[in-house]
Parts: C-alpha cells; sequence; structure tokens
C-alpha cells in the first residue's frame, strides 16, 4: 500500500472518531462546558488560519507557482463554504425548533457530511502532495472539529434523540470524511490534487473568520477576552512550529 494512501486512511478513521467526543458533554457539568468550549473555539480558529497560512497556500504555490489558479481556487473554496452556511442557515430560519426537531437534526447531520466529506477531499489532497503538508492540514482541521462536534451532540440530544444515537449518526456523518479522502485518492491519478491545497485553505479561512473568531472576541470581560486570544495564538503558534519542524 502506499504511504500516502495508508496516511489518507488512518487520518479519514481518526477524524471520523473525533465525533465521538461529543459523549464527554454526558460527564461534565454545562458550568464546565462553558468554560471550555469557547477557548476550544479560539484555539481551533488559530489552528485553522495556521494551517491555511503555513501549510496549504505555501506548499500550492510550490505546487502550482504564484499564479490565478491558486487564488482562484482559495476563492472557490472561500464561497462554496459561505454558500453551504447560507443554505443551512436559510432552512434553520424556516423550520420551528420545537415543532419540527428531527427534521433540524437530519439537516444538521447532512450539512456536517457535506463539510466532512469536503474536508476530507481537502486533507487528502494534501496528503498526496506532501506527507507533512498533510499533517499539517490534518492537525488544522481536527482541532476544528473538537468543538463542533461537542456542539453537534448537544443539539442533536435536544433535539429529541438519545445518546447513543446522537453519536451513532455523528459518527457516520464523520465517516464522510473517509469517504472524501479516498475520492480525493482515486482522482489524484486524472486530476492535479493541487488545486485542493488553496480550495482548502479557501475553507480553513472561511470558517475561522466568519464563524470562528466572532465566537471569542466580544466578550464584557477584558480577562475572557485575553484568555480566548491566548488560546487563538497558541493554534497559530502550534501549526507555525510543525511547519518550521518539518522544513528543518
Amino acid at each position: 500500500m502506499d504511504d500516502r494512501f495508508a496516511w489518507i486512511l488512518g487520518g479519514g478513521l481518526a477524524m471520523s472518531a473525533i465525533a465521538l467526543v461529543g459523549s464527554v458533554t454526558l460527564f461534565l457539568s454545562e458550568a464546565t462546558m462553558r468554560r471550555l468550549v469557547l477557548p476550544l473555539v479560539a484555539l481551533a480558529a488559530g489552528s485553522l488560519l495556521g494551517g491555511s497560512l503555513f501549510h496549504l497556500l505555501p506548499a500550492a504555490i510550490d505546487e502550482l507557482g504564484n499564479g490565478l489558479a491558486v487564488y482562484l481556487s482559495f476563492a472557490v473554496g472561500f464561497s462554496l463554504f459561505l454558500v453551504l452556511e447560507q443554505f443551512i442557515r436559510w432552512h434553520h430560519c424556516h423550520r420551528s425548533l420545537s415543532e419540527h426537531t428531527e427534521p433540524l437534526n437530519y439537516l444538521l447531520l447532512v450539512a456536517d457530511g457535506l463539510h466532512n466529506f469536503i474536508g476530507g477531499l481537502a486533507v487528502a489532497g494534501a496528503f498526496v502532495i506532501d506527507v507533512r503538508v498533510g499533517i499539517g492540514a490534518w492537525l488544522a482541521a481536527a482541532a476544528h472539529e473538537i468543538p463542533q462536534e461537542l456542539g453537534d451532540f448537544g443539539v442533536l440530544v435536544h433535539g429529541g434523540w438519545g445518546p447513543r444515537k446522537a453519536l451513532l449518526y455523528n459518527l457516520l456523518s464523520g465517516l464522510t470524511f473517509l469517504v472524501g479522502g479516498v475520492v480525493a485518492w482515486l482522482l489524484a491519478r486524472q486530476l492535479d490534487v493541487a488545486l485542493l491545497l488553496p480550495f482548502a485553505a479557501g475553507n480553513f479561512v472561511y470558517i475561522a473568520a466568519s464563524d470562528l473568531i466572532p465566537e471569542v472576541n466580544r466578550h464584557e470581560r477584558w480577562q475572557i477576552n485575553l484568555l480566548h486570544f491566548a488560546a487563538f495564538a497558541t493554534g497559530l503558534g502550534l501549526l507555525l512550529a510543525i511547519r518550521l519542524l518539518a522544513s528543518g
């Protein structure tokens, strides 16, 4: 088996397993969850930006040159997530949570599954180009998945599902990351998957700037804002350190 394909399979299975992290919410108090989630969100935002700026975009430019194709692919990746989020929000706003909790649960899973599939495509593309780039992209994506899966599990349980059903369906949704990875590996024989690198960078920047940073930069207490910035800077610093170590 090609080493790169082994990394794609292992990374896909590990990312899918992160869906099980939601189960920890069953053992933590609501107050503890509130204290943990936002610092994790800030860490994820820094990691996603670090993965984009220090790993994906430089690798894309190395492979494709500093031409328009890199930035066009970045714009498509950014815009696709904007459209996806607009679609999800439109459906969410046109349904009453109290009357349609079950459909909303399935909508959440479909959206999360699509998000994971696109992430699997992008991260696998990075592994195909360079295992070191793939590791950086995977770590950035994993940092984002942890707080997201905590939130998704809570939404599914609130929507009326039992913990076991919520975990099972969340895991199935997470497996689409692995599916995306395998698809990217198969496409690599016919297409230039290097274009997936700036595409993934666009995904990462959109998620960090639009979804995550607004959640952590408007707290009334400056001490909490400082904590969130420290977590954000830690995420950036970790991805920068990984890049420097891989280049050294």
